[in-house]
């Protein structure tokens, strides 16, 4: 893959990069959302929806919560997304290589939105005196200086995750030696006990959260049957 041809994935991974933290935090960065765009622009938005459902079942185990530590799955949607679509339909390898890349690329991410904290904690020290006194520009200055840092992260991230595995995928995909749906199957069964661990730890530490679970499959499943 080349530069141009990743520009438009590492716009895409800037946009919804900024939505986990900075802005609007609208939900639209979470894997199944992010994938299946990704999988759209390359052509193939049925395969970025595949990968985005796996992605989603492991990114439940993340709570973005306060100043923690957690994958960013915004541009890693993009690029797990952008990477399965890409590869011919049905090759054996494809999900786990993409799945592979997609997870690598969450946890680089992660440890990048650290060193932006860090960089905006730096920039906040220096503005402290003018902030204090009520300087609206100083105060508009870090918030803008911070979302702009944040939407650049994300694009160098999404184009350098692209550039480095999307030859690696490939070359993942053409010495796999397994058939399709038992690569597949594994994938699924191991995202599925992710999610099932996070569900449960949910369960047990928030009181009453299971019953809104089983009320949400039950009007889901009514939905259904009154179509």
């Amino acid at each position: 893959m080349t530069f141009l041809e990743a520009l438009p994935l590492a716009l895409l991974g800037a946009l919804l990069g900024l939505d986990v933290v900075s802005f609007p935090q609208a939900m639209i960065a979470r894997p199944i959302v992010s994938s299946t765009v990704a999988g759209a622009l390359i052509g193939h938005s049925e395969a970025g929806l595949l990968i985005g459902v796996v992605l989603e079942l492991i990114a439940l185990d993340t709570l973005p919560f306060g100043a923690s530590r957690y994958p960013e799955w915004g541009s890693a949607g993009v690029v797990g997304g952008a990477l399965f679509a890409a590869q011919p339909a049905g090759m054996p390898g494809a999900l786990p290589a993409s799945v592979l890349a997609a997870l690598l690329t969450a946890s680089i991410s992660g440890s990048s939105m650290v060193v932006l904290r860090r960089i905006i904690a730096g920039r906040l020290e220096r503005s402290r005196g003018r902030i204090e006194e009520g300087s609206r520009a100083a105060l508009l200055s870090l918030h803008l200086s911070g979302m702009t840092l944040d939407l650049l992260r994300g694009a160098i991230v999404t184009t350098l995750a692209m550039l480095v595995f999307s030859p690696l995928v490939r070359a993942i995909v053409a010495t796999w030696g397994s058939e399709p749906s038992y690569s597949r199957s594994v994938v699924v069964v191991v995202a599925a006990m992710v999610a099932g661990a996070a569900l449960w730890k949910v369960f047990h530490s928030v009181r009453h959260v299971i019953w809104f679970f089983a009320g949400g499959i039950v009007v889901y499943v009514t939905l259904v049957f009154l179509r």
